[in-house]
């Protein structure tokens, strides 16, 4: 697991990532951290492309989508790889791609996003204990 997150931090510093965040929409930082593993499903990553795999995530939710994000979760490293990127950054790129397979999903609001930071730091504890 270690060798796999080395490998993908690499190939996204060859790719000049992570980028500097300044407040990015869903799909920019889409296009700029998570496509990398998206498009092609590097790592068991759900591919962007895949309507049935990502219409199951959907109906799981925010509330388990994003903390999965923000914390990592199984070979996804925690942030997509991209420390550079706020949480809010994070949480727009998954409501942008749950909404390209039929998510209704808005802004969240700032309880929401403090909720989905909470559940990511218990997940991590939870993992580490």
């Amino acid at each position: 697991m270690r060798l796999c997150r080395l490998l993908l931090s690499v190939f996204l510093t060859s790719l000049g990532l992570p980028v500097l965040a300044a407040d990015k929409s869903g799909e920019e930082v889409f296009n700029q951290t998570c496509i990398v593993c998206h498009r092609t499903g590097l790592l068991g990553a759900p591919k962007i492309s895949d309507g049935k795999r990502w219409a199951k995530l959907v109906a799981e939710g925010l509330d388990e989508l994003v903390p999965a994000a923000l914390g990592g979760e199984r070979q996804m490293p925690a942030m997509g790889n991209n420390p550079n990127l706020s949480d809010l950054e994070v949480a727009r790129a998954v409501i942008w791609m749950s909404n390209q397979h039929g998510g209704k999903f808005a802004e969240p609001s700032a309880e929401q996003m403090k909720k989905w930071r909470a559940r990511a730091d218990h997940k991590k504890r939870k993992h580490h204990d």
